[in-house]
């Protein structure tokens, strides 16, 4: 396993980071993983050097932080992993369970830290932009948790460039704890964050991780059975446009002797815009697959070949976007 200098940081991670969304428990979603499958795919990670891992308390309500926290715990010592986890998220229909106010983000980084079983993230990402919190407020409580000594670091996810620039311009001028890290939407569907927010991040050293390589599985073919709770984010897929980028990575892999799902997710590890891709894995083969993935490398015809049908389309920025036209009309 090769490790990477996240961001101008002194952190070092695995070069993929296994994101958890799948597993906690089935209660929440029904193709959640309970902890009995969940663990062989945290020990395959583990084994294969990845450090990297990435939860949330809104993914399984919680259940997601205990399960993986506490198994990954019990097979390395604190000080050789990379925890990550998010907030945002309502965990309950209280008034004040999600957002970015302070209150919920003092209560939740305990939460988090109780149910993991740890004293600290090295990793705290706000999980979305929060219209109804000012920033000031946001970044001045993120602050004091990291000089409470239970964070130690700061990321965001999933908003616009000049959403996360506003939170670090605000962050930067009081002297307060700025973002290191960026996590956002990217694959041969959906490259959107190119336009912005990856140079923003690269002209400030802020390191960029990856979600949905696979485009939700559309990539693999797999859309028909792979719905998730982002089922919404499948519907965002499909056009003409997609059915050729699609037609594309299976002829490439097809030619390379390799799953489509190789391809897509080689086409993002081999970015420049990108420091770690986060992958999923609903079983320890798939772990293998991601890490066969990372290791292809396609060459400048190949990446050439799959990025040439690709077309401006809306932006996915949270849930209440997602809705919207599918993509901008072409020029």
């Amino acid at each position: 396993m090769d490790y990477v200098r996240f961001g101008r940081t002194g952190l070092k991670v695995s070069r993929l980071c296994l994101g958890t969304m799948s597993m906690g428990s089935s209660a929440w979603k029904g193709w959640v993983l309970d902890a009995d499958r969940s663990v062989p795919i945290l020990r395959r990670a583990v084994e294969a050097g990845i450090n990297f891992f990435d939860m949330a308390d809104w993914y399984s309500l919680g259940a997601n932080e205990e399960v993986v926290g506490r198994a990954l715990l019990a097979m390395k010592p604190r000080h050789e992993l990379v925890l990550a986890s998010k907030v945002f998220y309502p965990m309950s229909d209280a008034p004040n369970q999600g957002g970015l106010s302070r209150k919920h983000l003092m209560a939740s980084i305990d939460a988090s830290l109780q149910r993991i079983g740890t004293d600290h993230l090295d990793l705290y990402i706000v999980h979305a932009f929060d219209p109804d919190t000012p920033v000031e407020e946001t970044m001045a409580a993120l602050h004091d948790i990291v000089r409470a000594g239970k964070v130690r670091y700061l990321g965001a996810s999933t908003m616009y460039a000049w959403q996360f620039a506003t939170m670090n311009a605000v962050a930067r001028a009081n002297s307060w704890t700025p973002f290191v890290n960026m996590q956002c939407q990217y694959s041969l569907l959906y490259r959107e964050e190119e336009r912005e927010m990856m140079p923003y991040c690269q002209a400030e050293g802020i390191a960029v991780s990856t979600f949905s390589p696979l485009a939700r599985g559309y990539l693999t073919g797999a859309t028909n059975t792979a719905r998730t709770a982002h089922d919404i984010y499948l519907d965002w897929f499909g056009d003409e446009i997609d059915v050729e980028i699609a037609r594309r990575v299976r002829q490439v892999a097809a030619d390379r002797g390799v799953t489509p799902a190789h391809v897509a997710t080689a086409w993002v590890a081999g970015s420049p815009n990108v420091t770690v891709p986060l992958v999923g894995a609903d079983a320890p083969e798939q772990v293998d697959v991601a890490l066969a993935a990372a290791a292809l490398t396609l060459d400048d015809g190949e990446r050439t070949f799959l990025e040439a049908p690709y077309r401006p389309r809306d932006m996915i920025n949270d849930y209440n976007l997602v809705r919207r036209p599918r993509a901008l009309a072409r020029d």
